[in-house]
């Protein structure tokens, strides 16, 4: 998970194995679905998106057609980088990244707050990120 770009040979000798033996655990982890892909990381603030906000949202009706069309309308949105229905006071928490405040305001007036079914919404602009991992515990 470290290093998606460790050469099969390198992993091999981590796990003191052979490289046919590792690649064809490699391909049975990705056909099985264990592996998803591979990405490369990037950094927020070199491509003008260095604030990152999460905002709750919380819809006017909790019907199966709202639902679908607010997740229609999300997913064709850069902005919005996720996008998760939870259970507790409101219905999706989104998490975004803007260049800046403004940017932010913008995005809330002209995006946000046009989404088929938004009612309500609370922002929450981080102000640091102290952990950011996309690894899992094994």
């Amino acid at each position: 998970q470290a290093d998606g770009r460790l050469t099969n040979l390198k992993l091999a000798e981590a796990v003191a194995l052979s490289p046919t033996a590792v690649l064809a655990r490699t391909q049975r982890l990705q056909r099985d679905g264990f592996i998803l892909g591979y990405e490369a990381r990037l950094n927020p603030l070199k491509l003008g998106r260095g604030m990152m906000v999460f905002v709750e949202v919380l819809l006017d009706r909790t019907t199966p057609n709202v639902f679908n069309e607010f997740k229609a309308a999300v997913q064709v949105r850069d902005e919005i980088m996720e996008c998760h229905m939870v259970a507790g006071g409101f219905d999706y928490l989104l998490k975004t990244r803007m260049a800046d405040m403004a940017a932010y305001r913008d995005f809330a007036g002209s995006v946000l707050w046009q989404l088929p079914g938004v009612r309500e919404t609370r922002t929450y602009a981080v102000m640091e990120e102290v952990k950011n991992s996309s690894q899992l515990p094994l």
